[in-house]
């Protein structure tokens, strides 16, 4: 059934220098009728109205300050205060051995360890990724913010995960073959976007890091390029398993290390994929647990491996019909109905996968195009939905969130000739 919404301005009641300036909005839902046009249920001559004030509340009280004073005339999209909070909570995090998720093959009882005997640096954050990404913000707030007051640890604790030794360990763990399909490929793609954030930054120990990490970055990239020419239909999927995120981190990785011949195969294997798609249903996302948005990863994708003209076209043909999808409810925000619930929170990273995603088909569009203010304006809806519920108090999603959000915050999607 079609929803209909007007959208209900609300002042930002935590407003104050050096916070994200915004504008959060509640939506006021008319009561469900026959579609978007149906006239609004009359009870004793008023409107019917449900205001639905449950993210906006969330993000009130919980969405910390994002911006920071600008530096050299450059504006830093995080403050010290709330860089220090997320690295404390990711801190916290990747020293978590247990609760733990090991979703393994066992060829024997041998094989069954502890998460850390298995691996050594990245042990924690409930499961594998979640330690590796969370890895890759520890890195990303150090190189950006390196005046924030857990700097010193925060060294310290990579120091202590990155080691060569641990991450041996990790790299023979990946070479059995039992393990080939092990974070296939959603893990993979972390590691290689941690591997991009050391690439790129010039410091003694973060050189020390970038080598220890060779071994296992050369196990996954071959386990990348014997994968993908079997691949014969790209997983469409809200989890974990969506094939276009993967490969928008892999590009990226291809791009920072000039691997040209993995570039090749990528762009390759996506234009085989997707370059035909057209009328994505975009109203039948989101599902229950999802924390991606298939559609939105897939343009993400598109909008790395096509010229913009031609991204311009292939757009409007996956998704004919986006301007009205953006402003009558189809693609909006999402509440949690329970951050404790560890898939029912997964709709917290949806915002912000979202957010990021929106931004960066933004920015791929030409500065006039009809589509990119209101996919700017998505964005940040979504962006300010979704901060709101880093950092709520339950493992379930503090696991993994701030990753999610500072990827959208630092805008590390968007290309960096349109940042």
């Amino acid at each position: 059934m079609t929803r209909g919404w007007i959208p209900a301005k609300v002042a930002d009641a935590c407003s104050q220098p050096n916070r994200l300036s915004t504008q959060r909005s509640a939506r006021v839902i008319r009561s469900r009728g026959s579609g978007l046009n149906s006239p609004p249920q009359q009870s004793q001559g008023k409107t019917v109205v449900k205001i639905q004030l449950i993210a906006v509340a969330g993000m009130l009280l919980l969405t910390p300050p994002i911006l920071a004073q600008s530096q050299n005339g450059v504006e830093s999209p995080l403050n010290s205060k709330t860089a220090t909070q997320w690295a404390e909570l990711v801190m916290k995090g990747v020293d978590t051995e247990f609760p733990n998720k090991l979703s393994l093959v066992y060829s024997n009882e041998q094989q069954i360890k502890r998460p850390r005997a298995l691996f050594p640096a990245f042990y924690g954050c409930f499961d594998w990724h979640s330690s590796v990404h969370g890895h890759w913000v520890l890195v990303r707030l150090i190189k950006e913010y390196p005046s924030i007051e857990s700097a010193a640890r925060v060294r310290k604790v990579l120091a202590r995960h990155l080691t060569a030794e641990n991450l041996a360990q990790e790299s023979r763990f990946f070479a059995a073959e039992e393990q080939k399909t092990f974070e296939r490929m959603y893990g993979w793609a972390w590691l290689l976007r941690l591997i991009i954030e050391l690439e790129t930054w010039d410091d003694t120990e973060g050189n020390q890091w970038r080598a220890n990490l060779k071994p296992l970055e050369s196990v996954l990239v071959q386990r990348i390029e014997d994968y993908l020419p079997k691949l014969s239909y790209p997983i469409r999927i809200g989890q974990h398993t969506d094939t276009a995120f993967a490969l928008g981190q892999i590009l990226d990785y291809a791009d920072a290390t000039d691997r040209d011949e993995l570039r090749t195969l990528v762009e390759k294997r996506a234009k085989a994929f997707y370059l035909a798609d057209v009328a994505y249903p975009v109203h039948y996302e989101p599902s229950g647990h999802d924390f991606f948005s298939s559609c939105w990863n897939e343009a993400d994708l598109m909008r790395r491996v096509l010229p913009k003209e031609q991204f311009e076209g292939w757009l409007a043909r996956f998704v004919p019909h986006l301007e009205r999808q953006l402003s009558d409810g189809t693609v909006e925000p999402v509440n949690v109905s329970d951050v404790s619930d560890p898939k029912i929170v997964h709709l917290a990273g949806l915002n912000l996968n979202r957010a990021w995603c929106l931004q960066s088909i933004a920015a791929s569009l030409s500065s006039q195009h009809a589509l990119r203010k209101p996919l700017e304006a998505s964005a940040k809806a979504h962006l300010n939905t979704g901060l709101g519920y880093i950092n709520s108090g339950h493992y379930e999603g503090d696991h993994w969130l701030a990753t999610f959000g500072l990827y959208a915050v630092e805008r590390i999607a968007v290309p960096r000739t349109s940042r």
